[in-house]
């Protein structure tokens, strides 16, 4: 069943300088790079020719280094910044072909946005910060108030909807934040470094909380992150960028099993396989094993296809005999400790 798409980029290129124009038709005519462009029209690639889709309900997370042009293509979704030329579709909505105040209804319904700064209103209270965006539609008091805090419980902090910002820990602070966001219940979340100011304790906490309410609330979440593992803990699926351009795109198992580059290779070095690959990664066909081994053992343990490597490890340390791998109740493939040791080997730096 094909999932249905909510964000679609088509060929988003933005370019900061006096002559955005001549310089994207001079990179498209003459091919020159990023420095080029710098030296002969005093002007800096940002996002260089980004196509993507993402689906309903999926945390899509984006990452790169600094200047990797991640926070800078976050803001074209809701035209925050405006791209110098190329396709912005949000659930259905052709964001490029809005008006000033079409823009503002669209941004105000249909997108949230957390950012890496709290941006709360020091003289308003929690329950009122929340309730900001409905007061911006002009929702009636009683009613954007009994919303706010309907929210704030959902973040755990329903008890502290009467104290001000200040009176709040940093990691308070940036749930009251995502609340403010969800109050509007809107379609798509955009998320900058949401966490990334914080204490890692408080940090992994919140992602804790924030991948329990993704399970409850199912928004489409874009999330922008410079560290791989918290995107690998959180995303369905992961971009990874690098000088404005889109390298490669797919699960951290599909990275972490098939980086596209050696950019990416380098990038995902340092990351355990052993919760990000499953045993359909690591399986050889029955066929292939059968031709080289003989007929399989009669007593053969049997796991799903989503079976973590780390588990297939435990189970292999204490039985000579291959597991049996399903996928939908049909036996699809076999690993071997041999299989086993591969994968782990090959996901391990080697000085």
């Amino acid at each position: 069943m094909a999932q249905e798409k909510v964000i679609e980029l088509s060929n988003v290129w933005k370019i900061f300088g006096g002559r955005p124009e001549a310089a994207l038709q001079a990179i498209l005519e003459r091919g020159l790079s990023k420095a080029e462009v710098l030296a002969e029209f005093n002007a800096v690639v940002g996002v260089a020719d980004v196509s993507l889709s993402i689906n309903r309900g999926e945390i899509f997370c984006i990452m790169g280094l600094s200047g990797s042009g991640k926070s800078t293509l976050v803001r074209h979704f809701n035209r925050l910044l405006e791209p110098t030329a190329g396709k912005i579709e949000i659930e259905g909505t052709d964001v490029m072909a809005l008006g000033p105040g079409e823009l503002q209804r669209f941004r105000n319904q249909k997108i949230g946005m957390v950012f890496q700064n709290f941006a709360l209103m020091p003289h308003r209270s929690v329950l009122d910060n929340v309730a900001m965006p409905l007061e911006i539609r002009k929702v009636a008091k009683n009613e954007r108030m009994r919303q706010a805090a309907a929210i704030l419980d959902i973040v755990e902090l329903g008890a502290w909807g009467a104290k001000f910002a200040h009176e709040l820990s940093g990691g308070m602070q940036q749930r009251v934040g995502l609340a403010r966001a969800l109050a509007a219940n809107p379609d798509v979340l955009l998320m900058d470094e949401p966490f990334s100011a914080l204490d890692p304790l408080i940090r992994r906490q919140l992602q804790d909380e924030f991948i329990r309410l993704s399970k409850i609330l199912k928004k489409t979440t874009v999330f922008i992150t410079h560290d791989l593992d918290e995107a690998v803990r959180i995303g369905d699926r992961i971009a990874i960028m690098r000088d404005g351009k889109m390298v490669q795109i797919g699960t951290a198992e599909d990275i972490v099993m098939h980086p596209a580059d050696d950019y990416v290779a380098d990038f995902v070095a340092g990351i355990s396989r052993l919760k990000v690959v499953h045993a359909h990664a690591v399986m050889q066909p029955i066929a292939e094993y059968v031709s080289r081994a003989g007929p399989l053992p009669a007593d053969m343990r049997r796991v799903d296809e989503s079976e973590t490597l780390s588990n297939l490890i435990t189970l292999a340390i204490d039985d000579d005999n291959p597991i049996l791998v399903q996928a939908e109740g049909a036996d699809v493939g076999v690993i071997t400790r041999a299989d086993l040791l591969r994968t782990v080997i090959e996901g391990t730096e080697v000085s």
